[in-house]
């Protein structure tokens, strides 16, 4: 090395020059950060920044703030200033300490909020004694928010933004993160390039420099005439000995470098994998896989010009377009679902199946389905009840029912026993058979799959159970890495694994999605295994059989929810997916085409053209526009023999023709049916109640004036009910805790206490002078911490402290009056409002402005309900309309007049409510004609309108807490309880049930105006009645659930239609589901889709092509 050189080395580390090495050395960590990030090492970037203090992340501390990790809060900041650094430094520490102490105080917990004064706070008293006294104060108050100055402090995530502000301006003002708040603007993976740089100049200075020089280790220079170090040659596969187009050119270092594992396949292997195998198809081709992992072409670099010298020697600039061009999976042919059919321009109409040959009557929904890929009439089927079968479909029979259960549930983790103690029902997300059809598997919707054998007989034994994932197991997938079958599976927990499909072992656990993982496709190309991953936030990842990450990852187009399958021949990757609302089924044959069940059809497309072939509706037998899109198309395309390379997944030897005569053709000791026998089952007969012996009643004490309850609600802790009475009155009865009753937990075992402050005052609304207080619309809606409620009746919208009934505010002042109240899902601060005048109102209440009013109905507004997943606001009328909001911008989406029932005028008028479902997708829908349930695109679902024992108007619905009953009121005193998913009654409560004398004059036209439901207790619920009393109404100690005995006599039902009068009542969508085989022509030589018919959403799809692998 020159001298020259040597001297600009020298000064580089520091060695002379300490102004260029200062400089040098914050730029080189600047480098190191990058790095770091690029690597996806997040804790050791973070601890980097700490204490190099160089940049201060604002987007980490945010997270850090939202998230109450107060510790790595103050750990990270200390690397920036200390408390006593300046008074900007003061304020931040104190706002910080100060938050944490509050959140202390709000969930009770005054031992810890004790050890924050004492140990955060104190050290504040010096510089203002007479704040640290006040903050002391708080301590002596049941709720803190009764000191003036806190009293608008909200819940814990609003305050916590609220505080955000604040800190960001103080770090902004402060002198010490001047300069710090940026991150340099550089190229990416500059640090990699510096390193390439280096090589080549190494390379330069090399006597005899080779065309091909071979980089084995960084630790010690590149000298080609030396062995480069002690250690062995690496292996031919290394991800940095790839093949060099030119001579004397380095092959620049990967995106993971020598960091990357050693795959034990050959280069060429690998880029055959994540390249296009026929570049003669008309698609776009798959980049290269991911950096390190894949042969990189000399072409596909960006280059700079050559180091002065040394001919030929290039080095790489990896900026950010190029890494990716490399990180992305390919570009995406779509052929979108919604559009108008198109005529087929070779294929005539009778090529496609037409005729609809077996209906299988499963008796419970249907959620999966898949054929048999040796006995291919063999179907295997899951149902929403746990249920799986397996049936023979050329004759008919059920050759297996399993009925779920937990084979042990000792050996199951706590969380699983926990839950489903609390919730014993369970549905089957997907069922799959083994690739040799010996074996089959079933995904489970809480925790757990099960594995099952299975032989030509017909006979299925249990094999393994595994405890697989926390929440949901969305799917599962047999996959053969290392010449061993494995089982992966994936689930809510945001995780993929793979198990040992003979011990249950775990192998692998791929950790990195962000979100629910909704799928996993396995596969292989030349020896090479790798599983695709889907999650619901539209992320795609791919990985390889080791614990080293993903190697892909990009977006599905519109971030969509997708399932993944290949071509036949294993060439093209397919991606269907939807918006928000569910997934498409679908699946390919022939490598030639692709079949998918959407909009109440089945679509047909050539593999090689977006345009659809045609469709079929199977001879109008799908369901009908109310009940959704198509469920799970069968996989039907598995190969006959065991071997998983294969040309096609159609079996030609068989051919639907032979169906009806193929029960002949089966062995002699296939297990015979298993019968549905009417005779077992017993009728579904609902329990009418009508003795307050069947269950548990409380009439609440309330020596008050009665009037009617117009609106009533439990607190969100259970703990007390909260009416509000038409003359404007609210009545707060609260439970106390004993011995018996520690919880303190609303009960009808337990008198509660009309509560009042000391004061005696009485929590009342401004009655305006509009009309008299009884004849005014009245609303309320309470905090989500209990600790106040807003509310009105007919004038002035007020704010009261629920600890001392006192008005905080008073807004929005008639006319026109308010009529409903709907706290916005993220910021307690924002409400909307529904107005007299048939407008809604977003207004904020800390700053006291009408952000925006909406427009859209006709009469005053009756029901608001947030979804906060959908992003959604639905409001409701006394039109009997429904309108969709958009709450970014606030504009309307979709809205529609609810459907008459038969004997009602249309269009329909009058009070409309509306309730999010637990899921937050499915909408109830009460009007005095019905109840209803709708998706978010406003079509209806389900729905059910008084008759028979149960044929007055409806007063009142809600759903259970745990949304799988619906508590409705009738005008005549009846209280029914639905099944939420069947509109099946389980019982009918008389008013002679609960009403001790309904003969008396006070109670003889008694009936519930509203109902409310206990926010953790799925069975407990109150009636707020006209006359104005309140009831809370349980099971009797002898039932543990409405309708208990009548199920336990009744088996599976209420699914199973019954001969009982009000069982021939339930919703008016058709509760059966069937199996559908469609007959082919000569085109099609076997049963190619088996189609289902479930409740997914009707919304727009779309099928991505990828030209892959």
């Amino acid at each position: 090395m020159c001298a020259r050189s040597l001297t600009f080395a020298l000064e580089w580390l520091g060695v002379s020059g300490g102004t260029a090495m200062s400089s040098l050395s914050r730029e080189l960590v600047f480098l190191i950060l990058q790095f770091l990030d690029e690597e996806k090492f997040k804790e050791t970037v973070h601890k980097l920044e700490q204490e190099s203090g160089f940049f201060f992340n604002m987007k980490y501390f945010e997270d850090q703030v939202q998230a109450g990790e107060w510790d790595e809060v103050e750990r990270y900041l200390s690397g920036f200033t200390k408390v006593e650094d300046n008074r900007y430094s003061m304020k931040i520490f104190f706002e910080i300490r100060k938050q944490k102490y509050l959140e202390a105080l709000d969930r009770q917990d005054r031992a810890k909020a004790v050890e924050i004064l004492a140990k955060d706070l104190k050290m504040f008293a010096s510089f203002n004694e007479d704040l640290f006294k006040e903050i002391t104060q708080l301590l002596t108050l049941d709720n803190f928010r009764q000191n003036e100055q806190l009293s608008k402090y909200g819940d814990t995530k609003s305050a916590r933004n609220i505080m955000l502000v604040e800190l960001k301006k103080l770090i902004e003002a402060n002198p010490l993160f001047r300069d710090k708040l940026t991150f340099p603007a550089f190229r990416a993976s500059r640090l990699r390039t510096l390193i390439n740089q280096s090589l080549n100049w190494q390379h330069q200075l090399c006597k005899t420099p080779r065309p091909n020089p071979d980089i084995k280790t960084l630790f010690i220079d590149h000298a080609c005439g030396s062995t480069n170090g002690t250690r062995a040659p690496p292996p031919v596969n290394s991800p940095l000995v790839v093949p060099i187009a030119k001579p004397g050119v380095f092959p620049p270092l990967g995106a993971h470098g020598p960091f990357q594992p050693v795959v034990s396949t050959t280069p060429s292997a690998i880029a055959g994998w994540m390249s296009s195998a026929n570049p003669s198809i008309p698609h776009a081709a798959v980049a290269p896989g991911p950096p390190g992992l894949v042969q990189a072409s000399s072409s596909a670099f960006l280059k700079h010009p050559r180091t002065p010298g040394v001919p030929g020697v290039d080095y790489q600039i990896a900026d950010s377009e190029h890494l990716m061009k490399r990180l992305r999976a390919g570009q995406l042919d779509e052929a979108s679902f919604s559009g108008s059919a198109h005529r087929p321009n070779i294929y005539s109409a009778d090529d496609l199946p037409k005729t609809v040959v077996r209906n299988l009557s499963q008796g419970s929904n249907v959620m999966s389905m898949d054929f048999n890929p040796q006995q291919q009439t063999i179907l295997l089927v899951g149902t929403n009840v746990g249920d799986v079968s397996i049936w023979e479909v050329g004759s008919q029979a059920r050759l297996a029912l399993k009925t779920f259960k937990v084979w042990d549930i000792s050996a199951c983790s706590m969380p699983f026993q926990t839950t489903f103690v609390k919730d014993a029902t369970i549905s089957v997300n997907r069922c799959v058979w083994g690739p040799d059809g010996s074996i089959l598997g079933v995904a489970f919707s809480k925790h757990i799959v099960q594995i099952y054998t299975y032989n030509p007989s017909g006979e299925s034994r249990q094999h393994l159970e595994i405890d697989a994932h926390i929440g949901g197991v969305n799917d599962i997938a047999f996959a053969h890495p290392n010449k061993q079958l494995c089982i992966v599976t994936c689930g809510d927990d945001r995780m993929i694994k793979v198990w040992d499909a003979v011990s249950g072992r775990s192998h692998y656990t791929f950790e990195g999605h962000e979100a629910p993982v909704y799928s996993v496709c396995p596969h292989y190309k030349e020896n090479i295994q790798f599983v695709f991953s889907t999650a619901i936030d539209g992320k795609i990842k791919a990985w390889l059989y080791d614990s080293l990450g993903s190697r892909v990852d990009y977006d599905a187009p519109g971030h969509w929810c997708t399932t993944m399958a290949y071509s036949a021949d294993g060439t093209r990757l397919f991606s269907c997916g939807t918006s928000k609302e569910g997934v498409v089924q679908f699946d390919t044959t022939r490598n030639h085409f692709l079949a998918a069940g959407d909009e109440f059809q089945i679509k047909f497309w050539d593999i090689d053209n977006p345009n659809m072939l045609t469709y079929s509706d199977a001879d109008g037998g799908l369901p009908p526009p109310t009940t959704g899109s198509l469920g799970p198309i069968a996989n039907v395309s598995a190969p006959t023999s065991p071997i998983l390379e294969r040309n096609d997944r159609i079996q030609q030897p068989m051919s639907l023709g032979n169906l009806a005569t193929m029960d002949g053709s089966r062995p002699t000791d296939v297990k015979p049916k298993i019968p549905d026998n009417p005779d077992k089952i017993k009728s579904w007969k609902f329990p009418d109640i009508v003795e307050s012996s069947q269950l548990k009643t409380l009439k609440l004490p309330d020596p008050l004036t009665a009037s009617k309850v117009v609106r009533l609600l439990y607190t969100n802790s259970g703990l007390a009910l909260l009416a509000l009475a038409s003359n404007a009155v609210h009545k707060l009865w609260k439970w106390q805790r004993n011995e018996r009753y520690p919880s303190g937990k609303s009960t009808a075992s337990s008198v509660p206490q009309l509560w009042q402050p000391t004061s005696g005052a009485l929590m009342s609304n401004d009655t305006g002078d509009a009309e008299p207080a009884e004849e005014s619309v009245s609303c309320i809606a309470l905090s989500k911490n209990d600790s106040y409620v807003m509310s009105a009746s007919g004038g002035k919208v007020s704010l009261f402290n629920m600890m001392t009934f006192k008005v905080m505010t008073t807004f929005m002042p008639p006319p026109p009056a308010a009529t409903y109240l709907a706290f916005h899902p993220q910021d307690n601060n924002i409400i909307a409002i529904g107005m007299e005048d048939s407008t809604i109102q977003i207004y904020n209440v800390r700053v006291d402005e009408v952000k925006t009013k909406l427009k859209g109905h006709h009469k005053r507004i009756s029901g608001l309900a947030f979804s906060q997943s959908l992003n959604i606001l639905v409001s409701s009328g006394a039109d009997a309309q429904l309108c969709i909001w958009n709450i970014d911008g606030w504009e309307k989406k979709k809205s529609r007049g609810i459907q008459a029932p038969p004997g009602h005028p249309s269009p329909l008028v009058g009070e409309t409510r509306v309730q999010f479902h637990n899921n937050q997708s499915h909408l109830l829908v009460v009007h005095e004609s019905q109840i209803s349930v709708y998706d978010a695109r406003l079509e209806c679902l389900r729905w059910w309108y008084p008759r028979d024992s149960l044929s007055a108007s409806i007063s009142s619905a809600i759903y259970s807490c745990n949304g799988l009953l619906i508590f409705t009121g009738f005008s005549d005193g009846a209280v029914g309880i639905f099944d939420a998913d069947s509109f099946s009654l389980r019982c009918r409560i008389a008013p002679s049930a609960y009403m001790s004398s309904p003969v008396s004059s006070s109670n003889s036209n008694a009936f519930p105006v509203v109902i409310a439901a206990h926010p953790s207790d799925h069975n407990q619920f109150a009636l707020g009645m006209n006359n104005g009393a309140v009831h809370v109404i349980e099971p009797s100690d002898a039932e543990t659930k409405w309708g208990g005995s009548s199920s336990q006599d009744n088996g599976a039902l209420p699914s199973i239609p019954s001969s009982s009068a009000l069982n021939s009542q339930p919703s008016e969508t058709p509760s059966r589901f069937n199996v559908h085989l469609l007959e082919k022509s000569d085109f099609y030589k076997n049963v190619e889709e088996d189609l289902n018919f479930g409740s997914t959403k009707n919304s727009r799809k779309r099928v991505k092509v990828v030209n892959q692998f």
